[in-house]
């Protein structure tokens, strides 16, 4: 199995110095598509007016200061790599994709129940073979060929709680992550800090899991960002610039990276938007790529923070998450 080495990170042009990320946004979507959607009457797909958009949002991303988008929307919704590369090639913005599926409602059939009797999820062995796959020989673009690396495997737990077919998820995220040497991002579905126990359970080291969604506002009154944090994993407020119900606000993430920071978890903390460039058979999360940068870091700083800190959050503490690790010898074939 050939692998990059420590201090490089796979994104859609090839390996990149993990030096050279700068400024990452370590949860976003780029082309964002509900599987089946491309197929609707009422849906559109033209290339050219996606790259436009997609081109003007990363510029404008780039031109805060930012370096690096992650697109954490894993294989079936929506990535196109060919996009991406032009996009990255285009823009000068690095662009880290992602494999992974989940959680088990946004799953295909295929995946759910595989010929036996009675119907069973596939084994977590089958998925990390999958994901692996993504990393060692290339993205798949759907009937054509494989191309660039995948960069993490994302993945997702159902909000009610983990389901059977969640669990064979995250046990194949943690083993594909374990043999390939790349970081796993995970979405928790109502308990953060017993989702992050499984990938613990596979003997995944703490610190190459971020669990995304810690801004949701019963993650933030349950502690769970510092939960995560004094697990050793990253703890992802990663809707920053969304106010609504379900998430905190701008001021009090802001009152919260500060809470964790003074915990003594500054080396802990990933920040992001969960935007959405494109969307198709859904409804866009339409907060820029930039907004973290343009209008929450100004919040940090009236806070207290100073440049160090914050060029810990959005610039250490990502690069030293995406940087691809030396893999453990792990069989993923046959079983």
């Amino acid at each position: 199995m050939r692998t990059a080495a420590s201090g490089i990170v796979n994104t859609v042009l090839g390996p990149v110095p993990a030096r050279e990320l700068g400024v990452v946004a370590v949860h976003e979507a780029l082309l964002s598509v509900v599987p089946g959607a491309e197929y609707a009457f009422d849906v559109t797909l033209d290339r050219a007016e996606i790259f436009e958009t997609l081109a003007g949002k990363l510029n404008d991303f780039r031109g805060h200061g930012g370096g690096t988008i992650v697109d954490s929307t894993g294989m079936f919704h929506g990535r196109d790599v060919r996009l991406y590369e032009a996009l990255s090639r285009t823009t000068g913005v690095h662009i880290v994709a992602s494999t992974g599926q989940g959680p088990e409602e946004l799953l295909g059939g295929y995946f759910l129940t595989p010929q036996t009797n009675p119907p069973t999820p596939w084994p977590a062995d089958r998925f990390a073979a999958l994901f692996a796959k993504e990393i060692t020989e290339g993205m798949v673009v759907p009937r054509v060929e494989r191309r660039g690396a995948a960069g993490l495997v994302a993945t997702g737990a159902t909000r009610a709680g983990m389901t059977a077919t969640d669990e064979s998820l995250f046990r194949g995220a943690a083993r594909a992550a374990l043999a390939t040497g790349v970081p796993v991002s995970v979405r928790y579905g109502n308990n953060a800090v017993r989702d992050l126990d499984v990938f613990l359970d596979e003997k995944l080291p703490a610190g190459r899991v971020v669990v995304g969604g810690l801004d949701r506002r019963d993650a933030a009154e349950a502690g769970a960002p510092f939960k995560v944090a004094a697990c050793g994993a990253y703890a992802a407020l990663d809707h920053v610039g969304t106010e609504d119900d379900a998430h905190v606000t701008d001021a009090e993430r802001a009152a919260l990276v500060v809470a964790l920071i003074e915990a003594g978890h500054g080396d802990r903390i990933l920040l992001s938007s969960n935007a959405t460039g494109v969307a198709k058979g859904h409804p866009a999360n339409d907060v820029h790529y930039s907004h973290v940068l343009g209008v929450f870091v100004p919040l940090l700083k009236a806070r207290g923070l100073g440049d160090e800190d914050v060029r810990r959050i959005l610039v250490d503490n990502p690069r030293d998450l995406l940087s691809v690790r030396q893999p453990k010898i792990v069989d993923l074939s046959g079983r």
